[in-house]
């Protein structure tokens, strides 16, 4: 969007607006250019306005001068420098200025970080608890989503935040439009991981209540986080015994052929070699250290 006269609809500065002096605090304002909004749209009168509504903002020290014109030519020299896929590039508007960075992460091109003075720290604080995510993995009908419930209640009772992402709930919307096919499997853990990211990042206790076949998908979405923070649960119980209990009748399914890919059955299960909390099955339930070792895991993180 550009204002008139082809000016910056929008303009982040680290200095005061209107000051030249580099020595000025490191506060930033949203500067917009009345022409193109017709007078006292939004109660901005004048450029140098200063409304309520746009408070100061804390900025990154260090943070440059950005301009948004819809006139930039982006120059694409990777090839010929010899950049790498993940350096920063230099996006230049007409007049040859230099006016953001930004990298290439995955399919996205000229993109820059924006940071927030309020960080995970206060966030935390806020909650007065630790962000993490506990990763419960196993077989169908081993007791994921039980152990999910029973914990996030158990949080709850304690004052603790907690959400859980269970893999049939998140299949309801977020990825409804995956399937089972080991490729669709594994986009399912990638974006289930990152949203668990946001959660720990937000100060949220995350629980995440899945199959999560693949140990390499698993890896993957522990080394989101930092280190401590991803809790790996292993719900180790014999496959005869899931699919005894059946609770959903898909073991049924899968032996009669009307399921394919069914993990366990004509899909494999990876096992994870590291797990922070082992569960083994114990005749009839899950050994009670197991439970015990959990909580400990979980007051050690929000104690430290």
């Amino acid at each position: 969007m550009i204002a008139s006269g082809n000016r910056p609809l929008f303009r982040c500065s680290t200095p005061e607006v209107g000051s030249d002096d580099d020595s000025s605090p490191k506060v930033g304002f949203v500067k917009f250019a009345v022409s193109n909004f017709g007078g006292n749209c939004l109660g901005i009168r004048s450029v140098d306005s200063r409304s309520s509504l746009f408070a100061p903002l804390n900025t990154m020290e260090g943070s440059k001068t950005s301009y948004v014109d819809g006139e930039t030519e982006v120059l694409r020299e990777r090839h010929q420098s010899g950049c790498n896929p993940s350096d920063n590039v230099v996006i230049n508007d007409s007049d040859g200025k230099s006016i953001c960075e930004g990298s290439i992460i995955g399919n996205s091109s000229n993109i820059v970080w924006h940071k927030c003075s309020v960080d995970k720290i206060d966030r935390q604080e806020l909650l007065k608890q630790k962000g993490c995510v506990i990763w419960i993995t196993g077989l169908s009908g081993s007791g994921k989503s039980t152990l999910a419930c029973a914990l996030s209640r158990g949080l709850h009772s304690r004052g603790k935040l907690s959400y859980i992402l269970d893999g049939d709930n998140v299949r309801h919307g977020l990825n409804s439009d995956l399937s089972f096919k080991a490729e669709d499997r594994a986009e399912n853990i990638r974006r289930i991981g990152e949203v668990a990211k946001l959660f720990a990042d937000a100060g949220v206790i995350c629980i995440a209540s899945l199959i999560s076949p693949y140990r390499k998908d698993r890896d993957a979405c522990r080394v989101l986080l930092p280190e401590g923070e991803f809790i790996e649960v292993f719900m180790d119980v014999p496959l005869q015994v899931c699919e005894e209990r059946d609770p959903k009748g898909l073991y049924k399914l899968a032996r009669a052929g009307k399921i394919k890919g069914f993990t366990g059955i004509d899909d494999p299960y990876e096992p994870p070699l590291n797990s922070e909390v082992h569960m083994p099955f114990c005749g009839k339930r899950m050994c009670p250290n197991s439970f015990k070792q959990l909580r400990v895991d979980l007051v050690t993180l929000n104690t430290n």
